[in-house]
């Protein structure tokens, strides 16, 4: 029987808890130290440029104390809170896919020896990874991740390489950007399963608590390593409470209801023409998102012949060679390569994959040069259906 398609991007099954407890400032420390101490290269938020970003940490003092984000179409910009808060942002324009997809790698390399071409096929050295601090939208992107380059018939050796043995520490979202539209698409802000250790910051006594939901077996392991105690139900609450207000602070949204078809319908939608005259085909939203996974294969030789390689890079629907075929491009305007992007992401993603493609993290939002919202984009389409329909088949399962 056939799986139903689903519209929302709810890929993680939700986990059961097995165990809450409590730390303060020093048991975090204790934590990040204890997962160097495991053979864990630690990656987390910090700061560098005006911005939050994902870089190696190694203790509480790289995290960004006391800072907080304003977000908006175009727009971002740090801001200090009133409090000492070490999660009181929302995601910033790094997202973990550069971890497990690398934005250029290489495949293999050639080179010229008495007896012909020596072909090396190049596997990077990669070390045991920590990612700390991943929100419940980023989570999700994981696991949409995980179905592209995993489950299929044919794994991506370069994403399993760097996949395995990942340890995935949740930071439950309370401060989400007036860009955030998770609420809507199933996936935040509270981190449902897919973690090993789950946290969420509370500030109330005026000092710096976190409850700790252990997710896994290993997270259970860690944990009896640093110093914890015994969650109050007063916490447990408390906890809860930080993203129940976090959901009522989200203001933009998405109808997922039939978005599929919505799109398959509406292909010749002026729309499109509008959103042309704004978009500058510049890839930004595709560079920032957390699921999108378009490559292309480039091969280079030294000047004197005798060295050769194949690399994949990232690439963009929105660049003219990702479409090009002989004779040229088949998508040369603007209006059909942000048409191909949006109908994918949640629209023929759920064919491929059972899933929308989109997390609602709201990065293309906000790191769009122009603000092109896809939740206005979305809704305009649903206010006022127009154009031909089209008939657009399901397309095949990557497999």
């Amino acid at each position: 029987m056939a799986r139903a398609r689903r519209e929302d991007a709810a890929v993680i099954a939700p986990g059961g808890v097995l165990d809450r407890v409590t730390i303060d400032l020093a048991g975090l420390d204790a934590l990040l130290h204890a997962l160097a101490a495991a053979g864990y290269q630690v990656i987390g938020p910090t700061l560098r440029d005006r911005a939050v970003v994902l870089d190696e940490i190694e203790s509480i003092d790289d995290l960004p104390r006391g800072w907080g984000d304003e977000q908006d179409g175009g727009t971002y910009r740090l801001r200090r809170r009133e409090d000492e808060a070490l999660f009181g942002w929302a995601v910033g324009a790094h997202s973990w896919k550069p971890y497990l997809f690398p934005p250029r790698v290489t495949l293999f390399s050639a080179t010229r020896d008495e007896a012909g071409f020596r072909v090396d096929e190049e596997r990077e050295s990669v070390p045991r990874r920590a990612f700390f601090g991943v929100r419940s939208c980023d989570l999700h992107a994981i696991a949409i991740q995980d179905r592209v380059f995993l489950e299929c018939e044919r794994p991506d050796p370069h994403y399993a390489q760097r996949r395995e043995g990942l340890f995935l520490i949740a930071v439950n979202c309370s401060d989400p950007a007036a860009t955030c539209f998770c609420t809507s698409m199933g996936t935040g802000p509270r981190a449902s399963g897919g973690y090993d250790l789950a946290l969420t910051e509370l500030l109330d006594s005026g000092e710096n608590r976190f409850v700790v939901e252990v997710g896994s077996e290993r997270g259970a392991d860690l944990m009896r390593t640093i110093p914890t105690r015994a969650t109050h139900d007063a916490e447990v609450e408390a906890a809860v409470e930080v993203t129940v207000r976090a959901a009522g602070r989200i203001t933009r949204s998405v109808d997922t209801n039939g978005i599929r078809d919505l799109l398959a319908t509406n292909l010749e939608h002026p729309r499109w023409d509008d959103v042309a005259e704004r978009c500058l085909a510049c890839s930004n939203c595709t560079l920032v998102c957390p699921t999108c996974f378009c490559s292309t294969v480039e091969d280079h030789s030294d000047l004197t012949g005798q060295h050769a390689e194949r690399s994949r890079r990232w690439d963009s629907c929105f660049t003219l060679d990702h479409s090009y075929l002989h004779g040229g491009s088949v998508r040369p305007a603007h209006r059909v390569r942000y048409r191909q992007w949006l109908t994918h992401k949640v629209g023929t993603w759920i064919d491929q994959f059972d899933s929308s493609g989109c997390v609602g993290c709201g990065r293309c939002i906000t790191w769009c040069p122009v603000g092109i919202d896809l939740t206005a984009e979305l809704a305009a389409l649903r206010a006022e259906p127009g154009g031909t329909a089209v008939t657009y088949p399901s397309v095949g399962k990557f497999e």
